[in-house]
């Protein structure tokens, strides 16, 4: 069986169901909550490869939730893959502003689904063909160690933002296209929000610092990593 075990929080029953049938049958191990309580003791217990969060919740919301994990360094790193409803845009953004992965909006298909889940835990292993640690001046991605860092201090990234980075940095000087990224980080169509990379952009910036201006906006195309970032202050 499939090492990989996937905790799953909804408060609808036939949902809870349905995805731990399709879940086990994938070969992942799964476990289920119907609120916050549950779920924070069951992570406690034993901690999952990835979370599969609804937003809407009774106790706490998903976003609540999202905010809470993301804000403790045990759990931080943990994937989350937000289950949404067509009307919780501002959730769903929110969401993913808060550091979750990815999201879906319901409803959706199991095999879209599944997808989804296996591209979030494949970012968060170095993948064969990549160079295995990149640099820019005082910017190092070390994709062996899963480890980023900046003026020698590690840089608290999420699986996503780490292979963000990474991309970014070896195709630097070159533009690359808001569905460009999304093929090649997400593994999606340019179909899905194109909004999801601002969001990451902006977080990934956010924890670069000073760092930041290594990535450069190309208007109305995409973004672009570049060499001439700015020093760093004198002490």
């Amino acid at each position: 069986m499939n090492s990989q075990k996937i905790l799953v929080i909804d408060d609808e029953p036939d949902m809870l169901d349905m995805l731990s049938l399709n879940l086990k049958k994938a070969g992942y191990q799964v476990s289920t909550a119907e609120n916050a309580s549950q779920a924070f003791k069951k992570i406690q217990q034993e901690t999952p490869s990835l979370i599969l969060l609804d937003i809407m919740l009774p106790e706490m919301s998903g976003t609540e939730i999202c905010k809470k994990l993301k804000s403790e360094k045990t759990y931080a790193k943990i994937p989350i893959l937000i289950l949404s409803a067509k009307g919780e845009e501002v959730d769903k953004v929110l969401g993913l502003e808060l550091g979750a992965e990815d999201y879906v909006t319901k409803p959706f298909s199991p095999r879209e689904l599944l997808l989804r889940i296996k591209n979030v835990l494949k970012r968060r292993f170095h993948e064969p063909g990549e160079a295995e640690v990149v640099t820019s001046g005082d910017l190092v991605v070390d994709r062996a160690q899963h480890v980023a860092t900046y003026l020698g201090e590690t840089l608290d990234l999420t699986p996503t933002e780490f292979k963000l980075l990474g991309l970014l940095m070896e195709r630097r000087g070159r533009v690359q296209s808001r569905d460009r990224l999304l093929n090649d980080v997400w593994d999606y169509e340019s179909t899905i929000d194109t909004r999801t990379v601002d969001t990451h952009i902006r977080r990934l910036r956010e924890k670069l610092g000073q760092a930041a201006e290594y990535i450069e906006t190309v208007r109305g195309v995409g973004y672009r990593f570049v060499d001439n970032a700015p020093q760093p202050a004198k002490l």
